[in-house]
């Protein structure tokens, strides 16, 4: 069986910010320990995507986007070409998701 390429990810802006909130919130309500494991779950979570259309269709935003969950953090992608992803948002699920809606 031929080896499968790594899928590919870019960050965009909104989600490094997304991602360095919820860091942030974590680390001065809990622990840098704590915020410092969410944030390696979600990394991991997208180094494992194996192939572009492995995630459910976003219920909100519709296609091309895709969503994918760690814990209560909603990561959303749009798949770009074969190989690579666009990392567009991190959302905390407990919050009103026509917030997110408005961001695209």
């Amino acid at each position: 069986m031929p080896k499968q390429n790594p899928i590919k990810a870019i960050w965009d802006n909104n989600a490094k910010e997304s991602l360095r909130l919820i860091y942030e919130f974590n680390k001065n309500v809990f622990s840098v320990e704590f915020a410092t494991k969410i944030r390696t779950e979600i990394y991991e979570a997208i180094s494992e995507i194996k192939y572009l259309e492995q995630w459910q269709e976003d219920e909100i935003l519709g296609e091309p986007y895709r969503r994918m969950v760690v814990r209560h953090y909603k990561i959303v992608y749009k798949i770009k070409d074969a190989q690579t992803i666009y990392i567009l948002l991190i959302f905390d699920t407990r919050q009103n998701p026509i917030k997110y809606k408005v961001e695209f």
